[in-house]
């Protein structure tokens, strides 16, 4: 397995993030839970009908975090895919609904729409041939032939891609496909459009994490023994070292912070979402791991409220 399991960002308001993520861009809300190392904050997930790994934008929504700033060692960009044919009727939403993006771009042969979150989280949407394919999920808020599928993949500023390329390719499953101008192509061997572009910015100025940047990306393993011989990897030919194996309830989590300074996590595609409750109502109600369900009543106290339509 290989390819990006899902991209962990940091929001200001819950209810703002929630409503960008789910109602301008039509992201199915997949689970409503707490960061389990700081259950007084939320951690939102947002995907595809079944929160699939590859589709999955997660946060936590700070309300009082400071701006983050971007810079060397931090994920430049997040893009999603979006059947080609869509992109205009994306600009014409982001018009109406008052959202900041960019002129269409050209990206190693593919049409970009960049635009920014209430919080100044850097996105793009990129036209993919061949993506209305896809299974697109619609609550009615964007019509299903226009929906987000899924990830195309994330861009890092660094200082050198060598020691990061070498991770991608030796341990998480990528091959070096393509470069342009400062940017070297990186591409998952076993998931089609799950890239990561490293732009090389050597002198550039360091980035600082805050409201607005992206806290980690997880790529996949595809379960405890695919991660156990990637971590054994990165120990033995990267000199890399990574946590222990945290329980994260939908998945099992290793984290290592690579050469270039951004924080690398290797989740396991298993159990999955729907291991609490059903699909047909992922994200409805809040979800706590067992070590904290007795604390339950205190935590909903502290947690911020949050308006949220049922869908199906």
């Amino acid at each position: 397995m290989s390819g990006i399991h899902h991209v962990t960002a940091i929001a200001g308001k819950a209810q703002r993030n929630f409503d960008f993520y789910t109602r301008t861009l039509g992201l199915r809300f997949v689970k409503r839970t707490v960061n389990f190392d700081d259950p007084g904050t939320y951690h939102f997930y947002y995907g595809d009908e079944a929160g699939q790994p590859g589709t999955i934008v997660t946060f936590f929504p700070w309300e009082h975090a400071a701006p983050g700033r971007g810079g060397v060692g931090q994920t430049h960009q997040t893009a999603f895919r979006v059947p080609a044919a869509s992109l205009g009727w994306w600009t014409q939403r982001f018009t109406e609904k008052g959202v900041a993006y960019e002129p269409l771009e050209k990206r190693f042969g593919e049409s970009v729409l960049a635009f920014t979150d209430p919080d100044g989280m850097s996105l793009a949407l990129v036209g993919v041939p061949g993506a209305e394919k896809e299974a697109g999920w619609s609550n009615g808020d964007v019509p299903a032939e226009h929906a987000i599928r899924g990830f195309h993949g994330v861009t890092l500023l660094l200082d050198s891609a060598a020691k990061t390329g070498g991770i991608l390719t030796d341990v998480l499953g990528y091959k070096e496909a393509a470069r342009e101008g400062s940017i070297i192509r990186y591409q998952a061997t076993a998931t089609p459009g799950s890239y990561v572009d490293i732009y090389e910015a050597k002198g550039f100025m360091t980035g600082r994490q805050g409201r607005g940047s992206v806290h980690h990306i997880a790529f996949r393993a595809a379960d405890d023994a695919e991660q156990a011989a990637m971590a054994k990897r990165l120990i033995e030919k990267h000199g890399m070292h990574p946590t222990e194996q945290k329980d994260r309830n939908y998945f099992r989590s290793i984290y290592f912070r690579e050469p270039g300074g951004v924080l690398f996590e290797i989740a396991t595609d298993v159990p999955g979402f729907a291991v609490d409750e059903p699909v047909e109502t992922l994200g409805q109600h809040l979800k706590l791991p067992a070590f904290l369900e007795g604390h339950r009543a205190e935590i909903e106290k502290v947690l911020p409220a949050l308006e949220q339509e049922t869908v199906s």
